[in-house]
């Protein structure tokens, strides 16, 4: 891989606070002049924070999606989902939630009641992934992963790579996307470099969660999403201990039209998941 021309930094998009009640958030996408890198749409930050013992848990109670995915990467802490499509589980630190709302499904993401009384830490990633529109109304599906089913492994660098979707350096990951989206939670020590191919024409998604990098000799600081050039690699070296949320996909290059929690491609479109929701063609509510 030393022949790689490794993609530069064009911009950076520095993530804004965005607190939901007690639960500290961070959104670097979408933000100023970045509606989405596509088909990324939407990444929110939770934590990382502590919570008290008799803590009332996250806020996200019952509510509906359609024509697009949700990736949640539990950090730290656990958390519960439950479905009108009977997907339920309790996901603890270093899991993943992968759920393909497509034409629609209603959901909860609420602690755990053990989590509730004890409290502890608590820091989770939800990303929003685009679906193109003749999949937007797929049936909709749910995986749970704990952390043991990743198959983590730790380059000569010492950087550990969580591959979760897609493939990484040879080793394919748990999940196999519907528009092959690769993925993966990469942890380098200070010092260390991260080199990775990535097809030219995919658009690569970079954010730093925790620590300071180089991304191709440029600086990208802790909460920064890094907007990147052409090329056909990413070349990452640690300034600090980092831990990086990597992600690359073919863009969809379509419109995109959202409302809440709906993303569809027309404002018809939009409009009739509205009233389906409100029909019930979503299912019953989880229990929660």
């Amino acid at each position: 891989m030393s022949d790689l021309t490794p993609r530069p930094v064009r911009r950076l998009h520095p993530a804004h606070r965005d607190d939901i009640g007690d639960l500290v958030t961070r959104r670097p996408l979408p933000g100023p002049g970045l509606e989405q890198i596509d088909p990324f749409l939407f990444l929110n930050h939770h934590g990382p924070q502590t919570y008290p013992p008799n803590n009332a848990g996250l806020p996200f109670g019952p509510h509906p999606h359609r024509g697009f995915e949700t990736v949640t990467f539990i950090l730290e802490g656990e958390l519960a989902h439950n479905d009108s499509g009977g997907g339920e589980s309790i996901i603890k630190a270093g899991g993943i939630q992968w759920m393909t709302a497509g034409s629609g499904l209603i959901h909860a993401e609420l602690s755990p009641a053990a989590f509730k009384r004890d409290g502890g830490p608590m820091e989770i990633l939800q990303l929003w992934v685009n679906l193109p529109s003749r999949l937007k109304m797929t049936k909709p599906d749910y995986i749970g992963l704990q952390k043991s089913d990743i198959p983590t492994f730790t380059t000569e660098a010492g950087v550990t790579v969580e591959p979760v979707s897609g493939e990484w350096l040879g080793v394919k990951a748990p999940i196999q996307s519907l528009i092959d989206i690769h993925l993966a939670v990469v942890r380098l020590p200070a010092g260390a470099r991260f080199k990775a191919p990535i097809a030219p024409g995919r658009n690569v998604f970079l954010y730093v969660v925790k620590g300071a990098v180089a991304v191709a000799g440029s600086p990208v600081s802790e909460w920064n999403l890094a907007g990147l050039g052409d090329g056909d690699g990413v070349e990452i070296t640690a300034a600090s201990d980092a831990v990086i949320l990597l992600g690359h996909a073919e863009p969809i290059d379509e419109p995109v039209f959202s409302h809440g929690p709906f993303v569809m491609t027309t404002r018809e479109e939009i409009i009739q998941a509205i009233q389906d929701y409100q029909a019930g063609k979503f299912g019953p509510p989880p229990k929660v």
